[in-house]
């Protein structure tokens, strides 16, 4: 892994709402973070430590207040509104945890969007996103309604969607944390080969286990900054900081 190149790259990044303004709120405070091509680094910590504000500014969603974010390369931080929207198409697949599927389209066609964005040739988008959705054994819903689908199902329409324009990295937000209990798995299991496959992951995950068993790294998050980083193993059986030791204690 060390001698693969660096896809994402976050030195110094604070992010602040209200610059300036009596109510200025600092929610990261300095991050810095590295993912190596081909990585899968799981991000933890309780809800209010930053984990979503970090995920919206590695997903060119958001733009840091200060600090330096390269993106294979790119200069994200600095980036252009068009350059941004170009990098979110093309570079980055982003699954939400809610899905942000549109209700009233199919799922093969909520597939093809960011490959009609992209300018892909129609036949070429439906080719793609049939065998995109055939890949998660959603060939006989693949005309359905993404309101007709099932929690699990929506969520592997979203993350085949992510994958449509063959992104450098993909980022899920709390996959399952909309998923009835039943459904978590197939999600995870499909993240989980996806891993295996090498494809450049980062997610912010609550669901220890998956963090544990899959992956190269976890990060752990409390108060907007990054407190521990190791690999899962001694992540989970060697945890030094004592925020850590208390958050695991309560989790595990």
């Amino acid at each position: 892994m060390e001698n693969r190149r660096s896809m994402i790259e976050l030195k110094k990044i604070v992010k602040r709402f209200y610059e300036g303004k009596p109510n200025e709120l600092e929610i990261l405070h300095g991050i810095d973070l590295t993912v190596k091509e081909g990585e899968f680094v799981s991000i933890v910590g309780e809800s209010g430590s930053g984990k979503s504000t970090l995920m919206n500014i590695i997903g060119a969603l958001d733009r840091p207040t200060m600090g330096d974010y390269i993106l294979t390369g790119i200069d994200v931080a600095k980036a252009k509104d068009k350059e941004l929207s170009e990098i979110r198409n093309q570079q980055i697949g982003f699954v939400f945890q809610t899905y942000n599927l549109i209700a009233r389209t199919t799922a093969l066609a909520n597939v093809e969007l960011p490959m009609l964005y992209g300018a892909v040739p129609k036949r070429e988008r439906t080719r793609r996103a049939k065998e995109l959705l055939e890949m998660v054994g959603m060939r006989e819903r693949m005309d359905h309604r993404s309101d007709e689908l099932s929690g699990g199902q929506k969520q592997r329409v979203a993350i085949v969607r992510s994958m449509a324009m063959h992104p450098d990295v993909i980022l899920f937000d709390e996959p399952t944390s909309a998923l009835d209990p039943e459904m978590v798995g197939e999600v995870l299991d499909l993240m989980k080969s996806l891993a295996e496959s090498k494809m450049t992951m980062v997610v912010v995950t609550h669901e220890m286990g998956f963090a544990r068993e899959v992956g190269t790294k976890v990060v752990f998050m409390d108060g907007g900054k990054i407190l521990e980083e190791k690999t899962p193993e001694e992540f989970f059986e060697h945890p030094e900081h004592p925020r850590l030791q208390e958050f695991l204690a309560k989790v595990l």
